[in-house]
């Protein structure tokens, strides 16, 4: 009967025990970006081939919390019992939707529509691409709304706003709510210089799609963040030196059938240059 009775007491002590150490497991540490101004979500268009349920399924996994929401997902006809549902479902993912776009936009209606749309969703930013003869037009709206409007510049794929320097032109001298959404890769594949054009524009740059690619011309294409042209490290460095506090969203578009892997790794990369980067500027204090 003792050995029974020690016997128990021995697996009761066991299970204390384990159940003990478990309690004390270290959870992960939080993802590096938390300790700078500037966050990291992902662009709409990444998912333009999967569903919203996919698409959170993948950010939920990859940890990322911002999504600027493509209309793919949410369509610009969409009603308040629609948009709310929307909401729910990314809420109960840990996603907040913070932008809307890019939405192009060739005609006042189309700016009419956008800008409603968006005020219906519930965010106060717009990525855009009008036309250049509309941005009077959009001027009028963004005063109106009071939204920012982050024009997304396209590399040398479309004659509309090919590089941040174009982007500055044309919306320098309108209202300071009127900026640009930096496409790293695009602004690259034009010949440009982004850590550069972040450094001139910081002041109108509001939204940032981050992506690598493989060269600086129209020749180039995209890749994993690491594996192309673009300096990353540096590019992190200046979001720190400029003060940017808004999103750097991953536009992934390669293997866009099945891009789960590239988005992992990407992130991943970036994520790592944001640590390693925070650990030798502290080394120099």
């Amino acid at each position: 009967m003792r050995k029974i009775s020690l016997f128990f007491f021995c697996i009761l002590f066991a299970v204390i025990v384990l159940n003990a150490q478990q309690a004390r497991r270290p959870d992960p540490q939080p993802v590096p970006e938390t300790a700078e101004k500037f966050k990291v979500g992902m662009a709409g268009y990444t998912f333009v081939k999967f569903d919203l349920d996919k698409t959170l399924e993948t950010m939920q996994k990859a940890d990322v919390r911002y999504l600027c929401i493509k209309d793919f997902h949410l369509p610009l006809k969409s009603n308040e019992e629609e948009i709310a549902a929307f909401h729910a479902k990314l809420a109960s993912k840990g996603v907040k939707g913070y932008a809307v776009g890019p939405i192009y936009m060739r005609s006042e209606a189309e700016i009419d529509n956008a800008f409603q749309y968006a005020k219906r969703v519930g965010v106060n930013m717009i990525v855009g691409v009008p036309d250049y003869e509309l941005l009077p037009y959009v001027e009028k709206k963004v005063k109106e709304y009071g939204f920012h409007y982050a024009i997304h510049l396209h590399g040398p794929d479309m004659p509309l706003y090919p590089d941040a320097d174009d982007v500055w032109n044309n919306v320098k001298n309108l209202d300071p709510r009127i900026g640009m959404c930096l496409d790293i890769g695009h602004d690259t594949r034009n010949g440009k210089n982004p850590v550069k054009d972040l450094k001139k524009y910081h002041s109108r740059v509001f939204d940032i799609h981050i992506k690598d690619v493989t060269g600086t011309t129209k020749a180039g294409y995209s890749v994993e963040i690491g594996r192309g042209v673009i300096d990353i490290p540096a590019f992190v460095k200046m979001l720190r030196k400029v003060g940017y506090t808004g999103v750097c969203s991953l536009e992934h578009e390669r293997n866009m059938d099945d891009p789960f892997m590239g988005i992992a790794e990407s992130i991943g990369y970036f994520r790592g240059v944001i640590a390693a980067t925070q650990k030798i500027r502290e080394t120099k204090r």
